[in-house]
C-alpha cells in the first residue's frame, strides 16, 4: 500500500505485511511530535510493539507480559 493521510494528524509512511507474516505500520506525525516516525508491529506469535509519537514505547509478548517505556526514558 502507498502512503497517505490518516485521520489522527499523521501521514502513513508505509504499512503492510513483511516476509514473516507480521503486520507493520509506520506513520509520520510531523516535526512537532517527539517521535515523528512512530510505528507498530503486530506479530504472528501474538506479540506486538508500539513506538508512539510522544516518545513512549510499549511491548506485549503475547504471553501475559507487557513492558512500557515512558517518554524521555533511556530504557530500551
Amino acid at each position: 500500500m502507498s502512503s497517505g493521510s490518516g485521520k489522527g494528524g499523521y501521514t502513513y509512511r508505509s504499512h503492510g505485511t513483511n516476509g514473516q507474516g507480521n503486520h507493520y505500520c509506520s506513520r509520520d506525525y510531523g516535526p512537532s511530535a517527539r517521535n515523528d516516525n512512530a510505528y507498530h508491529y503486530s506479530n504472528t506469535d501474538g506479540s506486538y510493539y508500539y513506538s508512539n509519537p510522544n516518545g513512549s514505547k510499549y511491548y506485549n509478548d503475547g504471553k501475559g507480559s507487557a513492558f512500557y517505556t515512558p517518554p524521555g526514558s533511556n530504557r530500551k
